[in-house]
């Protein structure tokens, strides 16, 4: 980290934001890219574990990690050593043709780490949502089934296949239909905003009853549901924390009635809740994990693990030209020997408890902060007009968001006004203390009108 260590006070902001440098290259961009979900502010240069330089030599806080992805920081060294070793073995073996150590020794690491003392199996893919997809094919081809579940607010891709579990925006679908038929979408437990307006304290898990209640036994035959998809803390949703009973609740409805159980932990995933996988905050083992994003820390690679039983009984059903690339499982192998040797899960659990009992000490002091929710660095604050109509503030959460970049502070916006704070695991103590409070110095300004 030697160009860390000569950089002095971090954050740095030197120009405005984005600087004209940045402004040349994203106008010039415009041209030649794809509309999709880019911001007009920062073009990276150079990025290392949790700081982040631009092109015009300004010092940005990493608190996004690439959309919680570089978990074990930017450009680890670990991880960068063992990319560069595999270059000199080989880049790409057609992995879904022929097979090779990596592919084994990952696939291995992955059924051991994840939940259930049962047989399980590995497909490799290179993005959430092709674990996702795969996930659809398994569960479909196992079960003879045709039909699922998911949850609104609930994101699993952009893909049609995923895209028809997806249930988080309606820019997502909007011009895009149809797209893959035979999915019911329902309540997922935003106790915040209780979908049915109860008292979360005595619903009695009402919105996982609404699953066997309202949605199997009225209209949707369960014998023809091959799988629930969920994500235990919904990400682009708006980092929503579920209480521990709905996600048992929704396993045993699902054990009821021989649904298969997904568990999409693309985002929520390798230690980001403290624990390797958030679903074992519930005590609940899925049939079927699927896994991106931090897997490689920042190279492609995903996976859908499954139980053996569910495995395709015919080459050929499912298949990929790059999944299980080679530089990606050296990344994943070394990545996961970190996680383990370093006990991120300790860390992150520590300076997640840390976070929210500062931040919820700050949401008693303001009227736009509604709610503070978050397991580990999977941390969401909700941003609201007035605490007593909880009225969304998109326009607030937009112009928090893009006063902490002009601060020094990168920060992603989830679901309709919430800002998630996801700095990668091993982020330095300090530097993450001076994020936070970047953060709570632009919501005070914004309700004392400074900004």
């Amino acid at each position: 980290m030697l160009w860390v260590s000569t950089l002095g006070e971090i954050p740095k902001i030197k120009t405005e934001i984005p600087g004209p440098k940045a402004k040349k290259i994203i106008s010039e961009s415009k041209k030649y890219l794809i509309t999709t979900t880019r911001f007009d502010s920062l073009v990276i240069s150079r990025a290392e574990n949790d700081i982040i330089e631009d092109v015009d030599g300004n010092i940005f806080i990493d608190f996004a990690a690439g959309i919680a992805v570089t978990n074990t920081g930017h450009r680890n060294k670990v991880i960068v050593d063992a990319i560069i070793k595999q270059l000199d073995r080989y880049i790409h073996s057609a992995p879904h043709d022929f097979f090779d150590d990596l592919q084994y020794k990952v696939a291995k690491k992955l059924t051991e780490i994840t939940p259930g003392a049962f047989p399980k199996k590995v497909f490799f893919g290179n993005s959430g949502t092709e674990a996702i997809e795969a996930a659809i094919k398994i569960a479909k081809y196992s079960t003879k089934r045709f039909r699922f579940i998911s949850f609104i607010r609930g994101f699993h891709g952009r893909t049609h296949g995923s895209l028809a579990l997806t249930a988080s925006k309606p820019v997502h679908k909007r011009g895009l239909f149809y797209t893959m038929p035979g999915v019911v979408h329902v309540p997922y437990a935003y106790c915040y905003r209780c979908p049915f307006g109860l008292d979360p304290s005595n619903c009695n898990f009402r919105c996982a009853k609404f699953i066997e209640e309202q949605v199997l036994d009225t209209f949707l035959p369960p014998d023809e549901v091959a799988a629930i998809f969920m994500e235990p803390i919904q990400g682009e949703g708006g980092y929503i924390v579920p209480p521990d009973g709905f996600v048992r609740n929704v396993k045993r409805i699902a054990e009821k009635y021989d649904i298969l159980f997904v568990d999409d932990e693309i985002q929520s995933g390798f230690w980001r809740s403290g624990k390797p996988f958030a679903i074992e905050h519930y005590n609940v083992v899925p049939d079927i994990i699927t896994v991106a994003k931090s897997i490689a820390n920042g190279v492609p690679l995903s996976a859908a693990i499954s139980k053996s039983e569910l495995d395709f009984d015919t080459k050929g059903v499912h298949s990929s030209t790059f999944g299980g690339n080679a530089l990606a499982l050296a990344a994943a192998i070394a990545n996961i020997e970190y996680f383990e040797r370093e006990k991120i899960g300790e860390r992150v659990t520590k300076l997640g408890k840390q976070a929210l009992s500062i931040l919820n000490e700050f949401k008693e002091e303001t009227e736009i902060v509604g709610d503070v929710r978050g397991k580990g660095l999977m941390i969401g604050v909700e941003i609201v007009k007035n605490k007593d109509s909880k009225e969304y503030a998109t326009k607030i959460r937009d112009k928090i968001c893009n006063e902490a970049l002009k601060r020094g502070l990168i920060l992603l916006p989830a679901g309709k006004s919430a800002l998630r704070i996801a700095p990668p695991l091993t982020i330095r103590e300090q530097i993450f203390d001076k994020g936070l409070e970047i953060l709570m110095s632009i919501i005070s300004d914004i309700e004392k009108g400074k900004i």
